[in-house]
């Protein structure tokens, strides 16, 4: 059976501060009609719709086929943030191995009005809700602050350390015109920001931001083949201390199936909404031992500009909310279609993470999927 392929991927305007009148919806459709149009495809080419979004409420996956005008045979709503894209990139690529449907749309975003932000970290969840809002404590920076302080004291890593994942997708996204951020960041500057939560400074944080991502898969050919996916979600009951996430589940059957190994892949886009998840996920992946992560941020991204998340990442670009999931996976297409612009690099197969749901502690779910290798 041959393997799904993406055939187009787009996006819709990133801001900071998007223009009165944004809506969750309007930031789906323009990310939707934009990766059609990559595909060079209609609305009446797709017959199957994937949706991720916490804003979109109380609208859901049908509301946005209907203004987008599709007619669908195979239709999903994804709630789990950012492991939503790659949960969304699994059960498409079944629907289409399946023959449940031959094109299949994936869109992922969130806009964010004043509070919107605080109102759902506050209530992510019955647990954050209940044990955490009341503490007012300061939403993911806090639990991931814990989580940076383990992973420096266990791999005897410094702020600068992390700071080399910052400086370096900086760097690339200075490349690309939809990244909020594109200033110059040095290490300097990342070093003297002000703290966020300690260790974590403002350039570890992910900026919040409206936006949205779109990806067409089809079950033809033509276009980035689809290797391989893999997930894996509550594999520790968050009893562990969130230094090995499920990808270290689920690294092995994922290489295995794509046939190809983290030597073959030429680049990485990687969920980072902080830079100790890129460590972490890197390591789980097989990309980077953990005895080497030093060297291989120091070095290989920051003096030798290895591509990962050439976007800039969530770090630079922004996360979008449930959008994260998919903004890998964009950059990923993009570039192994050789439509990335002036941040194209030389590249036959990638590797895409996707991280999220915080359930107490630290992200819950994970996944990731193999992408070429293109000829």
């Amino acid at each position: 059976m041959a393997a799904p392929v993406f055939l187009g991927a787009g996006q819709a305007t990133y801001a900071r501060h998007p223009a009165p009148g944004v809506t969750t919806e309007r930031l789906l459709v323009d990310a939707a009609r934009a990766a059609l149009d990559d595909a060079g495809l209609h609305p009446r080419d797709v017959d199957g719709l994937g949706v991720a979004s916490f804003t979109l409420a109380p609208d859901h996956a049908i509301d946005l086929a209907w203004r987008l005008g599709l007619r669908l045979r195979w239709i999903m709503d994804d709630p789990n943030g950012g492991a939503a894209g790659m949960n969304l990139v699994a059960h498409a690529r079944r629907a289409l191995q399946a023959g449940d449907a031959e094109r299949i749309l994936l869109v992922a975003g969130d806009h964010f009005g004043p509070g919107a932000f605080a109102a759902l970290v506050d209530g992510y969840n019955r647990f954050t809700r209940e044990h955490l809002a009341p503490l007012r404590f300061g939403g993911p920076n806090a639990l991931f602050a814990f989580l940076t302080q383990r992973h420096m004291r266990a791999h005897g890593l410094a702020r600068a350390d992390y700071g080399a994942i910052a400086v370096a997708q900086r760097r690339w996204a200075r490349r690309n015109p939809n990244a909020v951020y594109r200033t110059e960041l040095t290490l300097d500057d990342y070093l003297a920001a002000p703290l966020v939560a300690p260790p974590l400074g403002r350039y570890d944080c992910v900026p919040v931001v409206s936006g949205a991502d779109a990806v067409v898969m089809s079950a033809g050919s033509g276009g980035v083949p689809l290797a391989a996916t893999a997930a894996a979600y509550n594999p520790d009951g968050q009893e562990g201390n969130g230094l090995r996430s499920p990808l270290a589940d689920v690294a092995a059957p994922l290489w295995s199936e794509a046939g190809l190994g983290p030597q073959d892949v030429d680049l990485a886009c990687i969920y980072d909404d902080y830079p100790a998840v890129v460590m972490i996920s890197l390591c789980d992946l097989g990309l980077v031992t953990p005895e080497r992560l030093r060297e291989f941020a120091q070095r290989r991204l920051l003096r030798e500009g290895w591509p990962l998340n050439p976007s800039g990442g969530m770090l630079s670009a922004g996360q979008a909310g449930a959008a994260g999931g998919l903004h890998g996976l964009v950059e990923a297409v993009r570039q192994l279609s050789g439509r990335a612009g002036a941040r194209q690099v030389p590249a036959r197969a990638a590797v895409v993470s996707g991280y999220g749901m915080v359930l107490a502690r630290y992200g819950a779910a994970a996944g990731a999927a193999v992408l070429g290798p293109v000829a």
